[in-house]
């Protein structure tokens, strides 16, 4: 590292020299890494390039549209470019996800029946599909699965949080009803290794083999561009994310996506929309230009997360903390867990997130009853999209064994100057 940048981390954030010497070691160790992971960044981004160039992306596909929305050039065009990377036949990118609970909510019930099941293959789905499903605080289970009559069944992880194969197997031939089988690719607030995509293809040919028709549907937040092949491209018949996560590069507004085949992305545009529009309706406001303009550069900002992930693993357990996944693990998606076992610790890491964040900076967030959870919570977010995870950001329940989540970072410049103030915090 240069002197002056040194001297500026000193100055500017009080770093101490043996949080410095604590960086370079880091730095040193996960050169490797970020060779692996430049090669896939590289891939994705001729694969995002070469689905624009096919599609004829043009200065007309980035005008405004109101009303209804009808013909709206650059929707229907972005659709198909999606539908291109993700290997699918058909693409549902929408402003009017307001998350990416809210696509995995239409994909959901757009496909399934009162009477069908859905049955999630990784444990507990994260903490704001509860009260989609029905197992959360909502009580009275209003407007979830479980109130219009639409069942559901878990497999938990074995203890070594691998995938219950044996007991999949049972649920798919004891209960015929089973219509969706549920993937989670990422951890949530778990303390597990986010899943691989051969893993997921692994679980998608063990259902198939025993219940061919049955819905695979992958949650793919936090997953996009982590690996030079998506879940549709191994067989998933469903996927879906949020636009201000990995796919969105850190410039979409706003917004979801929902890929796959098209009879199921056509079930879930009817329940975004209504039957018989689905997604044929819906102005853009004018933010066409940012969501292509972000799909463009998805891949790089993927990987520059990536290695802010990588990073922090390598730092925060050389400091003496236990993380997962490790640096060297290969990895499926942008979150880093820290376990803390201190709530205090875990309340400042966050803190000090913030702090180092270029938008709020002076923000001291807090633990708080977040819609959705039914844990408080405490999230660090100073962005320039509102709670956009692509850009560095920090959360966590507030539960033991308290253990943070840290992801995003629009440059790796910016991140590690993040994780390091975080560091100081609570060293």
């Amino acid at each position: 590292m240069l002197d002056i940048t040194k001297e500026k981390l000193r100055k500017a954030y009080k770093i101490s020299e043996k949080i410095i010497d604590l960086y370079e070691k880091a730095l040193e160790d996960i050169r490797d890494q970020f060779k692996y992971y430049d090669e896939i960044r590289e891939y994705n981004q001729i694969k995002v390039l070469d689905a624009l160039q096919k599609e004829r992306i043009s200065e007309a596909h980035f005008t405004n549209s109101s009303g209804y929305g009808y013909g709206d050039i650059g929707r229907d065009s972005l659709d198909k470019v999606y539908a291109d990377v993700f290997n699918s036949e058909s693409g549902l990118v929408r402003p009017h996800f307001v998350n990416g609970t809210h696509a995995l909510c239409c994909a959901i019930f757009g496909n399934l029946r009162p009477g069908d099941t859905m049955l999630s293959v990784c444990g507990t789905p994260y903490d704001t599909l509860h009260n989609l499903i029905g197992i959360g605080t909502n009580k009275k289970n209003m407007g979830s699965l479980v109130e219009y009559g639409i069942n559901y069944e878990q497999v938990n992880l074995t203890e070594d949080n691998r995938i219950d194969f044996e007991s999949i197997e049972k649920h798919l031939k004891k209960n015929d009803s089973i219509k969706l089988v549920h993937i989670q690719r990422s951890t949530g607030y778990g303390w597990r290794k986010s899943l691989l995509v051969s893993e997921i293809k692994n679980i998608i040919d063990f259902v198939k083999k025993i219940r061919p028709n049955v819905i695979c549907f992958v949650d793919n937040c936090y997953g996009e561009f982590i690996d030079t092949l998506e879940p549709t491209d191994v067989g998933a018949d469903l996927a879906a994310g949020s636009l201000i996560k990995n796919i969105g590069g850190g410039i979409a507004p706003t917004g979801g996506y929902i890929v796959g085949k098209e009879e199921y992305v056509t079930q879930a545009s009817y329940r975004l929309t209504v039957p018989g529009i689905g997604g044929e309706c819906g102005s853009t406001f004018g933010v066409m230009r940012l969501l292509y303009e972000g799909l463009f550069l998805a891949p790089h900002i993927s990987i520059e997360a990536v290695k802010s992930a990588i990073f922090c693993a390598r730092i925060m357990e050389l400091a003496g903390f236990e993380v997962l996944p490790k640096y060297n693990d290969k990895r499926s998606d942008i979150i880093q867990a820290i376990k803390f076992n201190d709530k205090s610790k875990l309340i400042n890491f966050c803190r000090a997130i913030q702090k180092g964040s270029p938008v709020d900076s002076f923000v001291k967030c807090e633990p708080w009853d977040m819609p959705g959870y039914s844990d408080q919570v405490i999230m660090a977010a100073g962005a320039f999209v509102q709670g956009s995870s692509i850009e560095l950001s920090a959360d966590a329940p507030i539960r033991e064994p308290y253990i943070g989540y840290l992801q995003g970072g629009l440059t790796f410049d910016h991140a590690k100057v993040g994780i390091l103030v975080a560091l100081s915090n609570i060293l």
